[in-house]
């Protein structure tokens, strides 16, 4: 009985790879999203260059619409950093530690030491409310303010978005 307990244990133990293809799907999406961030911004630079060189006052691509594109790819990159953060942190949680990242304390940052799956969902959770906050601010770029209504929805957002900022913060400190 004890040898079979012993083999049974050894591939349970041995069956935590698996989560090598959680970490190598998030890894590779996470390469595909900062590449698609680096377009975009690629795109923004040509629109601006192509918005200076032909100017002329009814241009599509004016000044306006390349904040709203450094935006988007802003919330790609947080977006890719999020998988990033995923990736290491089931790869440091199932499989191994980084041993890079574990050859001196300053190699490692504070926010990439994950020792459970909480400090993990703290982690992201944190990255993900900046996405909110990217996205928050690229719709509000974008809303035609009829009403001094619509301004109210918008500081009571923007309150809002300050209010979970600063609850994360107060969490960081505990």
């Amino acid at each position: 009985m004890k040898i079979i307990e012993e083999i049974f244990e050894t591939f349970l133990f041995n069956s935590r790879i698996i989560a090598l293809v959680a970490v190598l799907g998030s890894l590779v999406a996470s390469f595909v999203m900062f590449i698609k961030g680096t377009l975009q911004i690629l795109n923004g630079i040509f629109s601006f260059y192509e918005y200076a060189v032909n100017f002329h006052p009814g241009a599509t691509h004016g000044p306006d619409t390349l904040v709203a594109i450094f935006v988007s790819s802003v919330d790609n990159y947080l977006f890719a950093t999020v998988l990033l953060i995923f990736s290491m942190g089931l790869y440091e949680l199932f499989i191994s530690k980084i041993d890079p990242a574990s050859r001196s304390p300053e190699s490692r940052p504070n926010w990439l030491r994950v020792e459970s799956l909480d400090d993990l969902k703290a982690s992201l959770g944190k990255v993900i409310l900046m996405i909110l906050i990217v996205s928050f601010f690229e719709q509000s770029l974008s809303i035609i303010y009829s009403s001094s209504l619509d301004l109210l929805y918008l500081g009571i957002g923007i309150l809002l978005v300050g209010g979970a900022l600063y609850v994360t913060h107060l969490g960081h400190k505990h």
